[in-house]
């Protein structure tokens, strides 16, 4: 799942307007510099590249199943909602 790990940090980087290189699978969405919207943004842009659903509530993040807390977490969660759907 490496093409959806790598697109994952490019979505990100595009929206946080940094190099993909500067983003690090510990960093949180605040580390990066994403704001709750951007965050929000960033996974509208990930449903839509990998034609997913995220269970995120964008209001309570922390009641989400999506976990958001960082940058791997995310991938995480998208690898397992993309391994899902096949």
């Amino acid at each position: 799942m490496t093409e959806v790990r790598d697109r994952i940090i490019q979505i990100i980087a595009e929206q946080a307007m940094l190099d993909p290189s500067e983003l690090k699978l510990d960093m949180s969405p605040q580390d990066i510099g994403i704001d709750s919207l951007g965050l929000v943004e960033s996974i509208f842009a990930i449903e839509e590249e990998f034609d997913i659903s995220v269970p995120f509530n964008a209001n309570e993040p922390e009641k989400s199943d999506f976990d958001v807390s960082s940058l791997g977490a995310i991938i995480g969660a998208v690898e397992k909602l993309v391994a899902e759907k096949v």
